[in-house]
């Protein structure tokens, strides 16, 4: 489904990413792992067209190299971003409502239903400003804002940042639903055993370079990533 070859993207003449290569199948959860600075959160934004980059960035075989963010989520390339990054004042429901924009009414209200019975914590205070959810609850309206747009290819990261264990669980428990309802995802995740267990496949990213890739239990076996991602 996505398939990036060469990317680069730089702040100024300081070098964040350095000629990534990597691919997303159909269905698939990749999770993309490394240390704070690696360039985790640039590639995300860079795949969404919020950064300039060089390279090629092709999906479903369309070159959307040049595409800006918005032909980038009509193609199906949707990002929950760090951070959450909800319209606080805003009601629930309106901040849903806009990830649907360029979406008919009646399709937006059957997604919006959809939305609610997987987050009932939504439905329950569709009215209320998103600024007085909790942490956990804005991160499901970040998530449920984003499948108001009906990706094909979700873009998520750092989904469980400063969240209390339980929501942890509760979020990835939502992360592995969707890719059981099959929409591909990629997952930045600071929690590095908790995405590799889930994952289909993974990278290990390192100062804007990919320097291992496998499928999530290789990964979590691997000696040089246990030592230097999982504390082991």
């Amino acid at each position: 489904m996505l398939e990036v070859r060469a990317l680069e993207c730089a702040y100024g003449r300081i070098p964040a990413l350095k000629g990534v290569d990597l691919e997303v199948r159909a269905g698939e959860l990749v999770a993309l792992v490394g240390g704070n600075g690696a360039g985790k959160t640039t590639l995300l934004r860079a795949l969404s067209g919020v950064l300039r980059s060089r390279g090629r960035v092709l999906f479903d075989g369309a070159d959307l190299s040049e595409a800006p963010p918005e032909a980038r989520v009509a193609a199906g390339i949707v990002q929950v971003p760090e951070g959450r990054q909800v319209f606080g004042p805003l009601s629930v429901e309106d901040n849903l409502r806009l990830g649907a924009y360029r979406r008919g009414r009646a399709s937006a209200a059957r997604t919006l239903e959809r939305v609610y019975a997987m987050f009932p914590a939504l439905a329950e205070r569709r009215g209320h400003p998103a600024g007085t959810l909790s942490g956990g609850q804005q991160q499901m309206l970040a998530i449920g804002r984003a499948l108001m747009a009906q990706p094909r290819l979700l873009l998520l990261d750092e989904p469980s940042m400063g969240l209390a264990p339980r929501l942890v669980a509760e979020i990835f428990a939502c992360v592995r639903s969707l890719r059981d309802a099959h929409t591909a995802l990629l997952l930045v995740e600071q929690n590095a055993r908790a995405a590799l267990a889930i994952a289909d496949r993974g990278y290990v990213l390192e100062t804007g370079s990919i320097v291992l890739a496998g499928t999530g239990r290789e990964l979590l076996a691997d000696e040089a990533v246990r030592s230097a991602y999982l504390g082991l």
